[in-house]
């Protein structure tokens, strides 16, 4: 195995490693249907269901997989930035709610606007790259220095950053476990598919197979590798401006991330038969996703990561920034729910099909 290794560069590799990532999470997002937004529309309006349960089924897989892996010292603690560096509590929250208020806006978070795109939504594909230029504002652009004075107000040391140095060492995989549970009971009283299932389980474990792959590079690279797994505002900023201002893309995880995540799920929306040229209509408008576009690429900057880049990749490695961005994603975006899509006499109707 290292021999053949030794015939590629570090970065392209890395690379390699991003793109399988990427295809095992955006084939199976797409076939599984995960979405945040609409696991909090259920959760809100008191009909945790199917969605939710695959979210759940996600997060516990995530959590689960990932804490073995520290577990089994395959993946280092120290190796983490979100564990070994000063974060941001005032991020976090600011960043993770104006975020959660976004995804509603647009019908879907940073991840899933991707994977939509890929199935011929260009609602979704629309709302994305607007996602992705105000997220590289926010990060090196007219939007930076907005993001950096917000991310000073509250800031915690590494040390108080890693939940872990609180809980006894089996307490994560407990959690997951019960986590795990909690899904499989829910899944199973709402009739979701084993199809679904599954597919939420790998969106879970693509996750997992983050971290671990580049954790195990960055044990034989002669160069510095970055320890890291799933995320979109970032990584689709950086994506989006090689595109603009390179004639090459520096080729890293990060670029393989979003190129497999999207051939993923246009293969998978494909080969099922799923894939649909998606417009927007009076229904949908456009403001609504235009505003919600740059609430996510300013939060998701802003909260360290997006839905899934902190709420479940973060949340996997028991970052405390990111468990506090994922708690205000989920309280913001139950909140903005109620005001502009909630009617109480269609509670009882299913998630707005924008979302699926």
């Amino acid at each position: 195995m290292m021999d053949f290794l030794e015939q590629f560069s570090s970065a392209e590799i890395t690379l390699g490693l991003g793109l399988l990532t990427g295809l095992v999470f955006g084939a199976f997002a797409q076939q599984s249907r995960f979405c945040l937004r609409a696991a909090t529309v259920e959760f809100w309006r008191g009909k945790a269901g199917d969605r939710f349960s695959i979210w759940l089924f996600t997060f516990a897989t995530a959590l689960l997989l990932t804490q073995l892996l520290i577990y089994f010292q395959l993946l280092e603690r120290t190796s983490v930035r979100q564990l070994s560096t000063v974060g941001s509590m005032s991020g976090a929250i600011i960043g993770g709610s104006l975020f959660g208020i976004g995804m509603i806006m647009a019908r879907g978070c940073a991840s899933r606007l991707l994977v939509l795109s890929a199935t011929g939504n260009l609602r979704a594909l629309v709302a994305g790259l607007v996602v992705t230029v105000v997220s590289q504002a926010a990060l090196r652009g007219v939007l930076s220095p907005a993001r950096e004075e917000i991310s000073t107000w509250w800031t915690v040391q590494s040390s108080t950053r890693d939940l872990a140095n609180y809980l006894p060492d089996a307490v994560p995989i407990l959690m997951a476990l019960a986590l795990l549970v909690a899904a499989v009971l829910l899944a199973r009283k709402h009739g979701v598919k084993q199809w679904h299932k599954l597919g939420a389980v790998m969106v879970g474990a693509a996750v997992a197979m983050g971290w671990g792959l580049t954790a195990w590079h960055a044990s034989f690279s002669f160069d510095i590798v970055p320890v890291k797994s799933v995320s979109f505002t970032g990584p689709a900023a950086d994506t989006l401006m090689g595109l603009i201002n390179m004639p090459t893309i520096p080729l890293s995880f990060d670029i393989g991330i979003v190129s497999g995540v999207f051939a993923g799920s246009f293969f998978a929306a494909w080969l099922s038969g799923e894939f649909k040229i998606q417009s927007f209509n009076e229904q949908t408008g456009l403001s609504r996703y235009l505003i919600g576009a740059v609430l996510m690429g300013f939060g998701g900057m802003l909260a360290g990561g997006c839905a899934v880049g902190a709420g479940v990749s973060g949340g996997a490695v028991m970052a405390s920034t990111a468990w506090i961005a994922l708690l205000s994603m989920w309280i913001s975006a139950g909140l903005t729910d109620r005001v502009l899509d909630y009617r109480p006499e269609s509670a009882s109707t299913a998630v707005p099909q924008a979302a699926r």
